[in-house]
């Protein structure tokens, strides 16, 4: 969820703020997106957890401004896929756009020149110089989060997890850690084991795919 939804994001926030003209506008816009990244793990989810406050949270206050039913957002395991996804693409998408931009910045822009003398839009520049100069870099960039897919890391979902929305919220990670730390009989060596697990899939995720790229393209990491 979090690789295919917050994948995307960065390389159209990059290629928004590439074709923004109002300077200062741009510079706030980069301000505004980049911030969230330097909030650490334990403010964010503080700040979650006040947004959405069954009462007096600024979500449920909306809904309830509006006639509807306030919900206990953070109790109910339906939401806490969309709440952690959605929250940390909001914290990182500005700054995952940086890479995007520099390979922007990179691009002739002789070539942009000649597809307006050849009668090209605004989109079709788009897709046919832009997006062309970043499938080398997106994709490399794709290979490497899928090696990472299963290390959602449990920092986060630690913090946000309660028993109520255990039920969606427990990752291999927060597992582990119960399981090896928090336990009566801490089981150190099946922690060991799964994390070992884990590792082993990510890396024929990062096989599979590497290669599958270097198949559909001139892409790979090797």
């Amino acid at each position: 969820y979090s690789l295919v939804a917050g994948f995307p994001i960065p390389i159209l926030l990059a290629l928004s703020l590439n074709y923004c003209t109002n300077k200062h506008y741009k510079k706030f816009a980069q301000m505004v997106t980049y911030a969230p990244h330097f909030i650490s793990v334990v403010v964010l989810c503080g700040m979650i957890l006040q947004f959405f406050a069954p009462r007096y949270g600024i979500v449920n206050n909306i809904i309830d401004l509006f006639g509807g039913e306030q919900k206990n957002f953070m109790g109910d395991p339906r939401f806490f896929k969309h709440i952690y996804v959605w929250s940390g693409i909001w914290q990182n998408a500005g700054w995952g756009s940086i890479i995007y931009l520099a390979v922007l910045s990179s691009i002739d822009p002789s070539l942009h020149e000649a597809a307006i003398v050849d009668g090209a839009s605004k989109l079709q520049r788009i897709w046919h110089i832009d997006i062309a100069g970043l499938i080398p870099t997106a994709v490399t960039l794709l290979i490497l989060n899928t090696g990472r897919l299963l290390q959602v890391g449990y920092e986060k979902v630690l913090l946000l997890q309660n028993p109520l929305n255990v039920k969606a919220s427990e990752v291999i990670q927060t597992y582990v850690y119960k399981t090896g730390i928090l336990s009566q009989v801490p089981n150190f060596s099946y922690s060991s084991a799964i994390g070992l697990f884990t590792s082993i899939i990510n890396f024929i995720l990062l096989i599979t795919v590497n290669r599958i790229a270097k198949k559909l393209g001139e892409t790979s990491l090797w």
